[in-house]
Order: C-alpha cells, then sequence, then structure tokens
C-alpha cells in the first residue's frame, strides 16, 4: 500500500509541474520571438538615398554613372523570404545573418584590402568618411551578393559597382 500511496503523490505532483513547464515553454517561446523581432530590425521597406564613389574604385577610370543614376530614388524591402526591388538587389531567399564588422571588414573586406595596399589607408578613417562613427557596426549578410551595413538603425549602406548607396528606412 504505502508504495501505490507515493505513486498517487507523485502523480499529484507531476501534473502541476506539466502545468508549470507549460507556462514556462511558452514565456521561452515569447522571449525568443521577441527577441527574433529585435533582431530583424532590417526588416522593411529602405530608399535608395544617394550614392558616392567607393573609396576602393579605380581613380584612374571613374564608375559608370548611368546603373547609379537609375537605382536613386528606388525603394527596397527587406522581407523575411525575399528583398524586392531593383534588380541588382532584389533576391529570392535570402539567409540573414547579422554580425558586427570593424572597419576593416566593411563592403566584403574592401577596406581592409587598401590598408594591405597602401598602410597610410586606415580602414577607420575611410569608413568614418563614409558616416560610420565607432568601432563596430551591424551589418546584415544576406546569403546574397550585397552586405548591408549600417550606420545606425535607420541608416543602410551597400557596396555595388564602385558606388556605396545609402538607404534609409522608410
Amino acid at each position: 500500500m504505502r508504495l501505490a500511496s507515493s505513486h498517487k503523490a507523485i502523480g499529484k505532483m507531476i501534473v502541476p509541474l506539466r502545468g508549470l513547464f507549460v507556462v514556462v515553454a511558452a514565456a521561452l517561446g515569447a522571449a525568443i520571438a521577441s527577441a527574433a523581432a529585435e533582431d530583424a530590425f532590417y526588416l522593411g521597406t529602405w530608399k535608395l538615398e544617394s550614392a558616392v564613389v567607393a573609396p576602393w574604385a579605380d581613380r584612374g577610370s571613374k564608375p559608370d554613372a548611368a546603373e547609379m543614376k537609375s537605382l536613386i530614388g528606388k525603394y527596397v524591402a527587406l522581407k523575411p523570404a525575399a528583398i524586392t526591388g531593383p534588380k541588382p538587389l532584389a533576391c529570392k531567399g535570402p539567409h540573414y545573418n547579422v554580425s558586427d564588422f570593424t572597419a576593416d571588414m566593411l563592403f566584403q573586406g574592401s577596406l581592409g584590402e587598401m590598408h594591405e595596399g597602401d598602410k597610410s589607408k586606415d580602414p577607420r578613417a575611410l569608413a568614418a568618411a563614409l558616416g560610420f562613427a565607432g568601432t563596430s557596426w551591424k551589418t546584415l549578410e544576406t546569403g546574397c551578393e550585397i552586405d548591408w551595413h549600417f550606420v545606425d538603425p535607420s541608416t543602410a549602406e551597400i557596396g555595388l559597382d564602385d558606388y556605396v548607396y545609402t538607404l534609409k528606412k522608410q
């Protein structure tokens, strides 16, 4: 009899523990979803506001301005399953990953490569000239060809065909 009564007591304790487990699991799931939503600060519509010739562009030949001019004023939407917008920026099935990049890593390492070729070209100074303050910045790797570097949560810069484009969140 003792064994049976202790099983009953354990059974009575398990029911509340199951309820507690459900509550804890739900709270944990909500916290994870909230964190994911915070991490997805980049989702939304962005407008290509301006462009400058990239510091890594060959100074001997000016990059083609036709594509650059055709992109200014256009919109790009970063959605969970796609990037929509003008052809060079659109992408189906992106794989988003947000990382912190230092100046030498920006624009697929172009600022770091410039320093390797000429020690007088400081990646931090080059980044500062493009509007980046500080020592590291959030970078969205899309799994497509273009990474998005965030000057701040509402301003991003991308490198494309020897231009650096500035985008503003709408």
